[in-house]
Formats: structure tokens, sequence, C-alpha cells
């Protein structure tokens, strides 16, 4: 059986030159530096946009809670938070 209306390499070629997959790029959380896709909320301190969304610590039992809130208070005194602007 014959293609009618084959396409040609270059043509098929052109087309799937838009298939390739691109990089992730990530954003450092304005709170605990934790890397976060763009636009979406941090899973380690529950903050979007400056603000808590959800209260990480409130799922964790005592001892757990003790050890983030050492871990995020030692982060933000590490690394201080500037905005390119």
């Amino acid at each position: 059986m014959v293609v009618r209306m084959r396409s040609t390499h270059g043509h098929t070629r052109n087309r799937r030159a838009h298939h390739a997959l691109k990089g992730v790029h990530f954003v450092k959380c304005k709170k605990c530096g934790t890397e976060i896709l763009p636009h979406t909320l941090c899973l380690n301190c529950g903050t979007y946009n400056g603000r808590e969304i959800i209260d990480v610590l409130k799922k964790l039992t005592k001892k757990e809670r003790k050890k983030k809130e050492k871990e995020l208070k030692e982060k933000r005194n590490e690394e201080p938070v500037t905005r390119n602007a």
C-alpha cells in the first residue's frame, strides 16, 4: 500500500523540533531556602508568597516538631535571603 500524502524526513523532523523536553527551573523559598517549583507553596515550611498557608508543624509529633523548628531557625540564621531588585 502506498501513502498518498507522504511526509518527507525533513518535514517530519521540523514538526518534531519542538517536542524536546525542557529543563526544570527551581527557585528558593523566601522563608527556608529550600528549592521549589515557581508559583507553588513550599512543602518544607508551608508558605506561599510570604504567607503561611499550611501549618506543617501541626501534623508532626512533639519530638518531630521541636526538631523541625530548630532546623528552620538554623536555616534562617545561616543564609539571609535577599531579593533581586
